[in-house]
């Protein structure tokens, strides 16, 4: 019998009817808030692993165009490709410069499961 998956929610939450941190049962659930962390967090903000994250967020002090969002997708296969490697295969990323936001849209598959995830994110520049 297999044990069932419980790992820490992201963001980070108290489940309020136990007093205890919330917990995510759902594998594939988990893999995206992993990829939403390795996405928002900015290297030099964990300081037991400096160099975690891509940080998506400092784009917003950059122009936004062609050459910020090239240079936004070649930031998160990287990034994904060496702090979640072993749990995802990237497929494909788009990153597009859309007036104030950056629109990233990722394609993966999950190394433990079949089929295809997707992840829409919009960040506001």
């Amino acid at each position: 019998m297999s044990t069932p998956v419980k790992n820490i929610r992201y963001p980070f939450a108290v489940d309020s009817g136990l007093g205890t941190l919330a917990v995510e049962r759902d594998f594939a659930k988990h893999v995206r808030q992993m990829i939403l962390q390795v996405l928002f967090t900015n290297p030099g903000e964990r300081v037991n692993r400096p160099d975690f994250g891509c940080g998506i967020k400092r784009m917003v002090f950059a122009p936004n165009d062609d050459v910020t969002a090239s240079l936004a997708q070649v930031t998160i296969l990287q990034a994904l490709n060496t702090w979640l490697g072993s749990l995802i295969t990237v497929q494909d990323i788009k990153v597009n410069a859309d007036n104030e936001k950056l629109e990233i849209n990722i394609s993966y598959s999950i190394n433990a499961m079949s089929g295809r995830q997707y992840l829409n994110v919009e960040v506001t520049l």
